[in-house]
């Protein structure tokens, strides 16, 4: 994946959503050629040439501009700190292939039997684990009743993770969240979980620049869907930690959990999702139905027997 035109996409993109006034300018009124910041302006601000900037966001001066240039540009957008770590990841492609070459080549994903064995354990408490490139490397029955219901609990163990652009046999979140209707029926707020979920697919293409099978995935998307493409456009980046989201799930009705990622530092990009409510609430006894209603079969349609969740643990 080609560094240089990220870059000054990346530049635009936060240009084009600071306007002279937050950037503490004068606006005279009148009509602007450009959204945001001009090049001229944003280059004063940060005490560098026009000349200089447009270079940059050209992308043919990245790898030699200094740290001081490109903090100055981050307190001028007001990046946050995972911007902040992107635009110095796009501009020093040299130092990210650097870190490439001291690691092995990208393998076809394991899923240790320990982490497998942990979700397991975990009863009524959905989770998941997500690789590299979130695909679905496993994921316990509360959490396949909670996410994906429709689709076939077991998992293959191999996904043609080594980059092979293979066709792809675990489901994958991205896909699911812009391609396929169960999953887009199950977010109220669903722009705001597709901006999520294009942020941290641009966090992970700058982490995985070269990865074929991640770039085959970017490309069947934009293809696919022009909301993401859209969204793609605009060059979000964002950091997945912790959500509360509400879920209108077709089988127990709405939900109000919490989402949890945790890193797994023995196995690089790989990511457990845990999902929780608040104790004692209407959604934790939800959850606990769901998870009754999903061993007996596949989760089809609503609950209309009178299942009761079974009782509190003590």
């Amino acid at each position: 994946m080609d560094r240089t035109p990220e870059l000054g996409e990346f530049l635009r993109t936060r240009r084009a959503r600071l306007s002279p006034r937050d950037a503490g300018l004068t606006d005279y009124g009148g009509r602007r050629r450009v959204a945001g910041l001009r090049r001229e302006e944003l280059a004063r601000l940060a005490g560098i040439s026009v000349g200089y900037y447009t270079r940059l966001e050209q992308g043919t001066v990245g790898s030699r501009a200094s740290d001081a240039v490109l903090d100055a540009l981050a307190r001028v957008l007001r990046l946050d700190a995972t911007e902040r770590g992107h635009l110095y990841g796009l501009a020093r492609p040299e130092r990210r292939a650097a870190r490439a070459a001291e690691r092995p080549e990208c393998p076809a994903e394991q899923l240790r039997p320990s982490v497998r064995n942990m979700i397991g354990t975990l009863g009524d408490v959905p989770a998941l684990v997500l690789g590299r490139f979130v695909d679905v490397l496993a994921w316990n029955r509360a959490g396949h009743a909670l996410l994906a219901g429709h689709l076939p609990f077991d998992a293959p163990e191999h996904s043609g993770g080594d980059g092979s652009g293979g066709p792809p046999e675990r489901p994958n979140i991205a896909r699911m969240m812009f391609l396929d209707p169960h999953t887009r029926a199950l977010y109220p707020d669903r722009p705001a979980k597709c901006r999520d979920t294009v942020g941290d697919l641009r966090l992970i293409a700058g982490r995985w620049p070269d990865a074929p099978r991640l770039a085959g995935l970017i490309a069947e998307l934009q293809r696919e869907s022009g909301e993401f493409r859209e969204l793609w456009a605009a060059h979000p980046v964002r950091t997945c930690a912790t959500h509360t989201r509400t879920y209108r799930h077709p089988v127990v009705g709405p939900l109000t959990l919490t989402d949890e990622l945790l890193t797994l530092p023995d196995d690089p990009g790989q990511r457990v999702v845990i999902y929780h409510a608040e104790s004692g609430s209407p959604s934790a006894d939800a959850l606990r139905l769901l998870t009754t209603a999903a061993a007996d079969g596949p989760l089809t349609a609503p609950l209309t027997a009178p299942l009761t969740a079974p009782p509190r643990r003590t």
